[in-house]
């Protein structure tokens, strides 16, 4: 006579539940950095129907005017309205990194799921491609591809995403390596399922939780490093509303005394990056817990 094993020796994929949603969405943190990043979303999707002027507008009679009522955040040293300026130039930056953000995640998601299922030969040389890329610093890194390709947002996003592959392969390939000794992927097999099936439809949804982290981590960072590149000349050019391009462009204006030229662009980019980290930080926790 065959004897089966109970139920519960056998290891079964564990995905997200519905309690783990609603313990995330009651997260003061996660809350807080929800709000922030729908905010900037909408200014990004509306920005332009919800500023009060054209953000490339000029008034020679308002050159670097104090914040007021008429002007909230004042004006630049063009005449500029840096209110408006600051709730279009949210959608350059926003799309950039998201762009970014979400390629390199896809990008090296995959790898990670291949190189740790596969494991073997196709392990020990990714793992050193990994590691040669990974110990490069991304913003040289990235300053010298765009310099050679010249600045433009596609080659910024293109740029990033490329440098974030193996970073999230790395991380993925290490949670593929935990579920791969758990019995429902011999299981799998048993069933004569495809290496594909196998690979994206009961590997990919257990190891979404790091990959979800991941993808929020290298947001944040990839907000950061676009709005450098754009300080630095290398991302999108003017006459163009953007953050970094804004900052870079008024700095020098801090030491007469304009401070709110490059405050409020400062602070733009500080609330965004704090908005995803706060979100980053709660699912991280909540995924480790």
């Amino acid at each position: 006579m065959t004897v089966l094993d109970p139920p519960a020796l056998v290891s079964t994929p564990q995905r997200p539940s519905r309690r783990a949603v609603r313990d995330l969405t009651r997260s003061g943190p996660f809350v807080a950095g929800a709000v922030i990043l729908l905010f900037w979303a909408v200014c990004a999707a509306f920005g332009t129907h919800l500023a009060p002027y054209p953000p490339d507008a000029v008034d020679l009679h308002a050159i670097n005017a104090v914040p007021s009522g008429r002007h909230l955040f004042g004006t630049d040293q063009l005449g500029r309205d840096v209110f408006s300026r600051v709730l279009v130039g949210s959608r350059s930056v926003l799309l950039v990194a998201l762009s970014a953000s979400f390629l390199g995640t896809a990008a090296g998601a995959v790898i990670g799921l291949l190189v740790g299922f596969f494991r073997g030969i196709v392990d020990e040389v990714a793992g050193r491609i990994f590691e040669a890329v990974i110990v490069l610093p991304l913003i040289v890194t990235a300053l010298l591809v765009i310099a050679a390709l010249g600045p433009s947002s596609t080659t910024v996003a293109l740029t990033i995403s490329v440098i974030f592959v193996p970073i999230v392969a790395r991380t993925t390939r290490a949670a593929v390596l935990a579920e791969v000794r758990l019995d429902y992927l011999p299981a799998a097999q048993l069933r004569r399922e495809s290496r594909v099936f196998t690979i994206f439809g009961e590997l990919l949804p257990n190891v979404l939780a790091p990959i979800l982290v991941e993808f929020t981590v290298r947001f944040g960072y990839a907000i950061f490093v676009v709005a450098t590149l754009s300080f630095l000349g290398f991302g999108v050019q003017p006459p163009t509303p953007d953050w970094g391009l804004d900052v870079a462009t008024n700095v020098a204006l801090l030491s007469a005394g304009y401070w709110w030229e490059v405050a409020f662009a400062a602070l733009a980019i500080a609330s965004l990056i704090v908005g995803v980290n706060l979100i980053s930080d709660s699912i991280e926790r909540l995924v480790n817990r």
